[in-house]
């Protein structure tokens, strides 16, 4: 959609965002086994980065061309809206998606991954209780549990529903996921 793309874009210009890589990826990288990653919305690159230092091909995804300028040259860079966008079936040794959310991809995820693959899956809750901070649209908050649920069947390594604070220090409610197939 040519809207989110353009208002993804002036994020880019104007917004200072983290470029430390997110600590769920750092902490379970090690269970990532074979060279094949997707970084759904990967923004300007900061886990796809990573998994390039780690010797991994990285298909890095996002709809702001401002954002995959900053990503690294080593990785396959996709333009796409996500919104249609559709996942190569039975590709990835591990897929990130982080402070993204389309349940339409929950199914594509899982069939897009290898057996044995890994994914690591990290986005903000919604919460009823006083002083946190949201998205606008609902569409982009999990319900608490949703993300366990949408990878029943897999082997969950680790999850948790916890609270933390984002880049502008509000306090969220973040489900962080990493499992595998």
């Amino acid at each position: 959609m040519i809207e989110d793309k353009v208002r993804w874009n002036e994020k880019y210009k104007t917004l200072s965002l983290p470029s430390h890589v997110t600590p769920l990826i750092k902490k379970y990288f090690h269970t990532v086994h074979g060279t094949q990653a997707l970084d759904i919305a990967c923004g300007a690159g900061r886990n796809s980065n990573f998994l390039l230092e780690n010797s991994l091909h990285v298909d890095a995804v996002d709809i702001s061309d401002e954002a995959l300028a900053l990503v690294d040259a080593k990785a396959k860079k996709i333009e796409a809206d996500l919104d249609i966008y559709t996942l190569e079936k039975n590709r990835y040794d591990v897929i990130i998606n982080v402070n993204f959310l389309s349940r339409r991809l929950f199914g594509e995820i899982k069939e897009a991954l290898v057996d044995g693959g890994i994914v690591m899956f990290q986005t903000f809750v919604h919460t009823n209780e006083e002083g946190f901070k949201m998205p606008s649209n609902e569409a982009y908050l999990l319900k608490t549990n949703e993300l366990l649920q949408a990878f029943n069947g897999f082997e969950i390594i680790y999850y948790e529903e916890y609270i933390d604070e984002n880049i502008r220090g509000e306090k969220v409610k973040i489900a962080a996921l990493v499992a595998r197939k």
